[in-house]
Formats: structure tokens, sequence, C-alpha cells
């Protein structure tokens, strides 16, 4: 039977290492506050770490990115010689992660094979992207990619195992297992644990995975960091054009390292990404969204979000929403208002509010940013010439029947989690 997860050489720093300091939040979170970002870099200091290996989107197309650029090669090549890392053959590493809630999100890292995956809508791989991917994207992270000579993972693939078959059963295994790391997370991130696992659990892990693949044509779904496996897939792609007389089976570039994860896992959760729209005309902007998406605003006030900023939690009960409208907020100046589209273009509200923004910042040069929490949308639009725009929840148990009906869905639809709960840098694996 076809696979499209496998072990993989995984390096670790060295015993000795300040992992608290080596491990740092995804490049693709808090791109709105460059603070965060810098006090990482207060945090880390002199010390070895990831965050001197990544671009943090915050600095992508500013003054910076060239300097950081050549901090990542020198960065890597600096951490290589001096033999900084322990390669683990043939590995697969079991990972507990408790999130700031307190729950544990359990997972496995190893390697996906890109060759069996695609991201275009309408794929029909064995690995696929819920939403849909931004080619643009791709370009700056290749750059990244192309002199780098390891890879640093912070995508989350999920498997749709409701009878937890897969990964689940680890727990029980890492009693017999060696212990990597155990540290807590820096900046609120929570804790983090791994165990490399053994020969016969991987076996177990394998087998498991192929029992779902026979009943799943779709097995696999990029849950985090679809861009990031996009360039990886892109990147080995230009490889094997640029080399058309070479065998590139068994390059390590047809491979990503990558965590599974069970989306049934309780811990688990999936949460709007809002929007923030700046440098416009609000006003304009509104009478474009009524003459396009039949907007029309309502007296009522937003409920107040709960503690954890899951996003749109209406107190009592709600009015049902006639057939075919779709629900969000708007916010101004801190102040949410509901908003009705009576003229939908996408089955999700996501999806016709992006299609609209899609098109409105084709004609008007706006600024637009993803934002996981409602209160951060909230401070975002007390700026002038700002907007914000609150979304709802989407059930996780609809993503798999979702994707393989209707494709990819639109881009940044859901989010797994607080921006503080997004996967941190950890493993590394060496792509030449």
């Amino acid at each position: 039977m076809k696979r499209a997860f496998f072990p993989a050489d995984i390096l670790l720093p060295e015993q000795g290492t300040d992992m608290s300091r080596w491990s740092v939040i995804a490049c693709d979170q808090f791109t709105s506050e460059p603070e965060y970002w810098e006090e990482t870099e207060k945090i880390v200091g002199l010390a070895p770490s990831t965050f001197k290996m990544i671009l943090p989107e915050v600095y992508l197309g500013s003054t910076m990115e060239a300097e950081k650029l050549e901090q990542i090669r020198r960065s890597m090549k600096n951490y290589l010689d001096k033999g900084l890392f322990h390669t683990y053959k043939n590995a697969m590493i079991y990972v507990e992660r408790t999130d700031s809630s307190g729950k544990v999100r359990a997972g496995i890292v190893g390697a996906v094979d890109l060759e069996t995956y695609n991201y275009r809508k309408g794929a029909q791989s064995m690995v696929r992207a819920t939403e849909a991917t931004v080619v643009e994207r791709i370009p700056p992270r290749i750059r990244v990619r192309k002199n780098a000579p390891m890879e640093l993972p912070h995508i989350m693939i999920l498997i749709d195992d409701k009878y937890h078959r897969v990964v689940e059963p680890c727990e029980e295994a890492k009693e017999e297992s060696q212990l990597l790391y155990d540290f807590d997370l820096m900046q609120g991130g929570g804790h983090l644990k791994g165990y490399l696992l053994g020969q016969e659990e991987q076996d177990r892990v394998l087998e498991a995975l192929d029992r779902l693949a026979a009943r799943q044509p779709m097995t696999f779904a990029v849950g985090d960091g679809n861009h990031s496996l996009a360039t990886a897939k892109e990147y080995y792609e230009q490889l094997k054009a640029a080399h058309p007389d070479e065998d590139y089976s068994t390059h390590p570039a047809r491979y990503a390292l990558v965590e599974l994860v069970n989306l049934h896992s309780p811990a688990l959760e999936f949460e709007a990404i809002h929007r923030i729209v700046t440098k416009v005309d609000v006003k304009h902007l509104l009478a474009e969204m009524e003459r396009e998406l039949g907007l029309r605003l309502e007296e009522e006030n937003v409920p107040e979000t709960d503690g954890n900023q899951k996003g749109i939690r209406p107190a009592g009960a709600r009015k049902k929403r006639p057939e075919g409208q779709q629900e969000l907020y708007l916010v101004e100046k801190g102040v949410c208002t509901k908003a009705i589209i009576t003229r939908p273009t996408s089955k999700l509200t996501v999806g016709s509010l992006q299609n609209f923004l899609d098109a409105y910042q084709q004609k008007y040069p706006i600024g637009m940013d993803y934002i996981h929490g409602a209160d951060t949308v909230k401070e975002l639009s007390m700026e002038e010439e700002s907007i914000g725009f609150l979304l709802p929840d989407m059930k996780k148990e609809e993503l798999f029947p979702s994707v393989m009906a209707d494709g990819a869905l639109p881009r940044k639809t859901f989010s797994m989690g607080h921006a503080e709960d997004k996967r941190y840098y950890m493993e590394c694996r060496m792509i030449r």
C-alpha cells in the first residue's frame, strides 16, 4: 500500500541546550505585533535558538528581510559547524503539548512524502490542503529554503481518526520510550514533552495509518502550515525540473517534517480567524459591501467574547437566520455591530467576505491581516482608517467532508487554538 508518512532523520540540540530559548513560535504568528518578536529576541539573547533560523512574517517585505535571511544562513551553518545537533536516525517523536488552557495535544513528528501531496483546489491526493494557497506567499519562503541546509517544521497534518487508533496509543508506549525533552515554552506557550518511539511502536503507527488510508482516499489534511508545506513541495519540484537527468526519488527534499495530530483530539479546537482591514476608506468599503453582498447592519451589539476569545458567543437564544443569509460582526473604534450578508457568494461566511475583500484589494491599495483573537481585532480597529470583521467558528467535524466535497476552503478559514498555542519550532531535518 502507498504510504505518505514515514520516520525521518531528526535533529535535536545536544543535551545542555536551553530548550526554553531554543524553541520559538511559528513564523506566521503575531504578524501585526512586532513587539512580540522584539520580546522573543530579548529572551533568546546569545543562546542557540530557532529564532535565528526563521523569518518571522512580521518582517516580510521590510528593510530587515535581507538581514534576517543572511542571519538564517549564517546561524544554520554555525550550528552545524559547531556540532550542536544530535541526529536520531529513522525516528518518530511522540509529542505532548500542554497549551495555555492546560489541555494536552498529542502528536507524532515524522516526514510526509511530498509526492503524495497536492495543494491545488480539487486535488485527489492522499495529502491535501484544507485552505486555499496564496501562491504569492510561496516565493519569499522559497528564498529561505533554497539557501538553508535544513528545515524546521511548524506544519501540522490532521487525520480523521475518530476511533483514536493512531496517535493516542503512543501514550501507553511512552513509559518505555526515551524522553528527549521536557520544558516550558516561552511567552505563555505552555509546556512541551517529546519521546523517541521504538521500532515496535513505529510499526504499529504505520500499520494503523495503512488501515485508515484503506477507508479514506483523503487520509491527511494540512491543519497548520499550509504555505510552508506548499513551499517545500514547490522547492522539490523546482529541484527536479532543474535536474531532469538525475534521480531525485531518494533526495531529502522529497520529504517535509511535520507533526501528525488527530482531528478528534479533545485538545484540538477550531476557532475563526478574523480580519482587520487598514488604510481604507471605511464608508466606501461598507457601501461596496452593501452593493456587492447586500450587507445589512442590525441595531443589536455583539455580546462580549468569552475569556478564551473563541469568536462569537452570543448570550441567550438567537433568532434563526433565514437560509442563504450569513452573519458576522463589524468592529470600528472598538465597537462591534452585527451585520448580515443577504447575498452570499460562498457556502461559508468567511468565503463571502474573503471573495469581496480580495476583489476590493485588487482595485484599492488597502492593508489586510488575519487575526486569531477577537480582542486583538478590537484593539487594532481603534486606528484611523481601520475596520475589523469577526467571523463565526467552523465545526471541526465539517473539515474532511467539506474539503472532499468542495476542495480547499477559503484561506484563513479557521485556526486551531490561540496564537500562543500554535506549534513551536523544535525538531530539525537536513534537506540537502
